[in-house]
């Protein structure tokens, strides 16, 4: 076994243990104890909470939680900045994980309708990770990986994600600045929290018109 595979192994060995973790100590991640976390960080919470939520990303964590504690925490706009810098740093990290210890074995062994199902993405490039990345419900994490074993160029990727992200994360951003205000007891945080909603209802939609549009 070479050096090589042997570092494939201890890698994904390491992710895997790590998500196991997470997903054992679930209740350790509610809003309110990431709230109080990243608020004990003082001047460094907002780059407490880009890394975690970029290390969430990696390790299958459901980044909506992430989303919502940052809106609560930091508002409506420096949460939507910290919130898409923190899914991109991870869909980064995601992406070239799986570039590493998979793609060439992806590239050997897929045949059939796997191999037109990657083609066909990979001939879409980056417009196909801009249009994945504006549907909200698209499974984020597992998408990062999956991308990583195309050969996308990891520019277009990083740069599509980045940019097609900030509707989606706005939108989730609002929705926990909004349900914190609207605990605080301002009847106007609900309308906010309303068009959050409806944001994100347009962009599921979002796939289907352009659709329409190109045929």
């Amino acid at each position: 076994m070479s050096g090589r595979t042997i570092s494939r192994l201890a890698l994904l060995l390491a992710i895997a243990v790590a998500a196991v973790l997470a997903f054992l100590h679930r209740e350790q991640l509610e809003p309110a104890r990431l709230q109080a976390l990243v608020e004990s960080a003082g001047v460094f919470g907002p780059l407490l909470h880009i890394a975690a939520f970029a290390v969430a990303t990696v390790l299958f964590v459901p980044g909506v939680i992430f989303a919502l504690s940052g809106g609560a925490l930091f508002g409506p706009v420096w949460g939507t900045l910290w919130n898409v810098l923190g899914a991109s740093i991870g869909a980064a990290l995601s992406f070239l994980i799986a570039r590493h210890v998979a793609a060439d074995l992806v590239a050997r062994r897929s045949a059939g309708i796997t191999r037109r199902l990657i083609d066909g993405v990979e001939a879409e490039g980056w417009r196909f990770v801009a249009v994945t990345r504006l549907i909200p419900f698209v499974p984020f994490n597992a998408l990062n990986y999956a991308l990583g074993t195309t050969r996308i160029g990891f520019t277009q990727y990083l740069l599509a994600t980045l940019v097609c992200m900030v509707p989606g994360s706005a939108a989730y951003t609002w929705l926990g600045h909004a349900g914190k205000e609207a605990l605080a007891g301002d009847a106007s945080a609900i309308r906010w929290a309303l068009l959050a909603l409806g944001a994100l209802a347009l962009m599921a939609f979002l796939p289907r018109f352009v659709r329409r549009v190109r045929s």
